[in-house]
């Protein structure tokens, strides 16, 4: 989720717990430790230039449940040492610190970008996949309860505040659940009639919502993609087939970082050649032919392919149409329309 999110909660759930005296002190200090695994990025990048890298490498160690909690405990055991609010309320501060920090990944991991809950085991990142990085229908309650909590000090008011705006922030977490279960099962019936019910797929919210969602699936020729709207939307989901060059794809599988990509993005890419060089795509993060993540990781040799170094590359899209877009099809949905035989 974005750094505000992150920020907010750490000061709602750490000032939620500790003596009412020790409240503001304990929300600025958990607004800093809710924003400190995200610092991860900056002593990567101290050791590696690689595109590749830098992306599978972020939300690893600093977002692990085996090293957050061992992390928490150094924290509060070298500030309960030096007395201060730590030394007078020992174990509400402890809870404090571990709720800061272990409350961040878990966070993430509702995103689609994929977080190493596990680290450092090898499984694929986790990515429930049933929020979109900003959404503020789950900021806001947060922002509003800290502010009261921050207003309010050590009076009661502060607590029920923080308590009430976790409390909402959390159902709305519940909520975008709910309908990433309704979107899915609609995908499943609709993929069932273009004869792809076991295709590989995700679902995730379009930007700043819970109301639309896209869907994708993987295909043997590339993929296809369509929308949902939970309010709209009341025939089976429409999806568009994209191309992409699977058999490059194939032939590059072994080298390290189309390896590292694909554990990363659980295979959900999209292959094509521009300018000589092969281009691989996140599918999970934008939406056709727009994605945030594309990396050139071969150019031409005769038949085959060259390895190169990864270089991520960047291509203009109309954001500002696309939410226009996106904002009106959440309420209207398209008319009725066969499902493209051919690719985008």
């Amino acid at each position: 989720m974005d750094s505000i999110s992150q920020l907010l909660l750490g000061a709602a759930v750490a000032g939620a717990v500790v003596p009412a005296g020790h409240r503001r002190a304990a929300m600025l200090a958990g607004a800093a430790l809710g924003t400190l695994p995200d610092l991860d990025s900056f002593p990567i990048a101290l050791f590696t230039d690689d595109p590749v890298a830098l992306m599978t490498l972020h939300r690893g160690l600093s977002h692990s449940l085996f090293v957050l909690p061992l992390v928490a405990w150094g924290i509060w055991a070298l500030f309960r040492r030096g007395g201060g609010r730590v030394a007078q309320a020992p174990w509400p501060w402890l809870w404090a610190i571990q709720l800061a920090l272990v409350t961040h990944p878990l966070l993430d991991a509702f995103t689609v970008y994929g977080t190493q809950l596990l680290w450092p085991l090898a499984t694929p990142p986790v990515m429930w996949s049933s929020m979109f990085i900003i959404d503020p229908g789950y900021t806001l309650w947060l922002l509003l309860g800290v502010c009261m909590a921050l207003f309010a000090g050590a009076r009661p008011l502060a607590r029920q505040a923080l308590v009430a705006g976790l409390v909402l922030s959390c159902g709305y977490l519940g909520w975008s659940l709910v309908a990433k279960s309704m979107v899915e099962r609609e995908a499943e019936r609709s993929l069932a009639a273009l004869g792809l019910q076991d295709a590989p797929r995700f679902s995730v919210p379009m930007p700043f919502n819970t109301l639309l969602w896209r869907v994708v699936a993987m295909t043997p020729e590339g993929f296809v993609e369509g929308e949902h709207s939970l309010v709209a939307d009341r025939r089976p989901i429409a999806f568009r087939r994209h191309a992409s060059d699977v058999d490059a794809l194939a032939q590059v599988a072994g080298y390290p970082a189309v390896s590292r990509l694909a554990w990363f993005n659980h295979g959900f890419m999209k292959a094509q050649v521009r300018d000589g060089r092969l281009v691989l795509s996140d599918l999970r993060m934008g939406a056709e032919p727009d994605y945030s993540f594309n990396f050139a990781v071969a150019e031409r040799d005769g038949a085959g392919w060259r390895e190169l170094p990864p270089q991520q590359l960047e291509w203009p899209w109309e954001a500002r149409r696309r939410l226009a877009q996106m904002w009106d099809r959440i309420w209207v949905e398209p008319a009725a329309a066969s499902p493209q035989p051919g690719a985008h």
